[in-house]
């Protein structure tokens, strides 16, 4: 079975309530997305991921689902999607949709038909009994809340969420949520879309409900991450569904290993294109990712190489609509937005993989500029400090916590203009848009001949153009305490990439004394030394 995803796959994710908004409502739509096609197309990319659109009632901003085969009404209706399939299509641009299934909304026609009484959707469900007075085991939350919930009236019932407690978990042992999931996947491959980007999808299959070893987070997850019914369940959505549209899937894989995601992702079992992997985003954390460190390259790169060496084909980010913007985390209030910006470029496109831009990063945006939690809409966010405050937490303390991890970081409205909402939005945006809009924005970085969204294009044009970035192999060559470089080389074309990844000119060192043209560099001048946050792509000499 081969690998579906094409080496000269680039995707561009859109969170749509952030994106653009047509209507004046304050949220982004589809038909605003369709207004910016033309810009889309100019950078390069041949792929967008959609974050959800589904109808939701939004409890976690599309993540809980009402119906798999409608559309949230301000996000548009049904016509306005299929318009978007064919306006992006005529650009040569693919759709990959968001697909969400360990859970759905509590307010999903199936929960709403257990809730009451049909037996049939009771076991769409994980519906358990409590013990001895207590809930049904001692597992934990994503969302730092308590995974059980009261089931209807039930006195002693409770059901699984392992995110909110609108958003139900699916019980995988039951054939029939196989059954329904692989006719939604159907539905909107014969709508035309290229792919999935498939939610939390290494713990859908839960193999144990019984209580879990004492963690300090996530107690119980031996239960349900990366079981065998996962890897089976997997391989039969490929079969039943993506191999008949030569469609291809990207997992999000939470807490996954190398040897992990190499199952997950290994294409003769036929599971995934794909496998988001957390640990390069999280060398900066201690534990959770809400107890922050200051991030060290060199555990940076290390993990990169890592990574690489591991998997034979890499899903390449470093930004999503769930981490913090990478760019604060790099450079902190040091400035040096546009070098690094542009850095970060360079090892996107540079590295082996399928390159993934979430909006917005093309123009260095960067982490909110909120004063307190009154700005705030993430609920993952306000469960945190609520936490937080019930362990007697320092205000100060808390309010860092969030405003250097919240998800609404990367969620803030996309920055078109330096005009009011940063041309967002003729209404009133359902998030506060960042201040910096008046310097960082599309519309004057289109200006910009040298300007961080110019190199983000001519990166993505230079790896369209290339075959030993598209599908050369991947050797790293240092690894020192701020200077990164490695060599990607295919049938006779060999590129180096050197990185100074800190804020500090750094000396090269004398193994990396490379003899060739450089061929892409955010700096106009070359030496001895990198300067702070320099990028040098150098074709060797034969």
């Amino acid at each position: 079975m081969a690998r579906n995803v094409k080496s000269d796959t680039v995707v561009y994710q859109i969170y749509p309530r952030s994106y653009m908004d047509s209507d004046g409502d304050g949220i982004g739509d589809i038909p605003g997305i369709i207004s910016r096609l033309d810009y889309i197309a100019s950078l390069g990319v041949n792929t967008i991921w959609l974050s959800p659109v589904y109808a939701s009632p939004d409890d976690d901003n599309g993540y809980d689902i009402s119906d798999y085969k409608a559309i949230q009404p301000h996000f548009g209706t049904m016509e306005d999607f299929d318009r978007l399939i064919a306006e992006a299509r005529a650009r040569g641009i693919d759709i990959v949709m968001d697909l969400v299934i360990n859970h759905t909304s509590d307010e999903h026609e199936w929960f709403r038909r257990a809730l009451a009484g049909e037996e049939k959707y009771r076991n769409y469900y994980i519906i358990k009994e409590g013990k001895g007075g207590k809930l049904p085991n001692n597992w934990g939350n994503f969302f730092a809340e308590c995974p059980w919930t009261k089931f209807g009236d039930s006195e002693n019932e409770y059901y699984l969420h392992l995110f909110s407690k609108k958003q139900p978990d699916l019980n995988w042992h039951n054939p029939d949520v196989l059954a329904e999931i692989e006719d939604i996947m159907h539905f909107w491959l014969e709508k035309g879309v290229a792919g999935f980007r498939c939610d939390v999808i290494n713990i859908i299959y839960k193999n144990s409900y019984e209580d879990g070893k004492k963690k300090l987070i996530l107690t119980g997850s031996e239960h349900y991450l990366s079981t065998d019914g996962c890897h089976e369940i997997l391989a039969k959505l490929r079969s039943a569904c993506l191999e008949p549209y030569k469609a291809w899937a990207v997992g999000e894989t939470v807490f996954v290993d190398i040897d992990q995601a190499r199952k997950l992702t290994d294409v003769d079992r036929g599971e995934l294109d794909m496998a988001f992997s957390f640990e390069h985003m999280e060398v900066d954390q201690v534990i959770v990712k809400w107890f922050r460190t200051k991030l060290k390259p060199k555990k940076l790169m290390r993990t990169i190489s890592k990574w690489q060496t591991g998997l034979d084909w890499n899903a390449v980010y470093f930004e999503n609509h769930d981490q913090p913007r990478f760019i604060s985390r790099l450079v902190g209030a040091r400035g040096y937005r546009e070098e690094a910006s542009k850095m970060m470029a360079g090892l996107v496109m540079t590295l082996r993989g399928t390159p993934f831009i979430f909006e917005g990063q093309e123009i260095g945006m960067t982490n909110f500029d909120y004063e307190d939690m009154s700005d705030v809409m993430d609920i993952e966010s306000h469960n945190i400090y609520n936490l937080l405050s019930s362990l007697h937490l320092p205000k100060r303390l808390r309010w860092r916590m969030i405003r250097l991890t919240s998800r609404d970081n990367a969620r803030t409205p996309m920055q078109w203009t330096d005009g009011e909402h940063a041309g967002f939005t003729e209404g009133t945006p359902w998030l506060k848009v960042n201040g910096n809009h008046k310097t960082v924005n599309v519309k004057t970085e289109e200006r910009k001949a040298d300007g961080v969204l110019a190199f983000w294009k001519r990166m993505i044009a230079l790896r369209k153009t290339s075959d030993a970035l598209k599908e050369g192999g991947f050797e790293p060559l240092y690894e020192g305490g701020r200077i990164y470089a490695y060599r990607r080389r295919c049938e006779g074309e060999s590129l180096v990439a050197i990185f100074n990844m800190t804020a500090k000119e750094a000396k090269l060192p004398r193994a990396l004394k490379v003899e060739g043209e450089v061929i892409a560099s955010n700096y106009d001048t070359h030496g001895d030394a990198l300067l702070p946050f320099e990028f040098e792509l150098i074709r060797e000499e034969a």
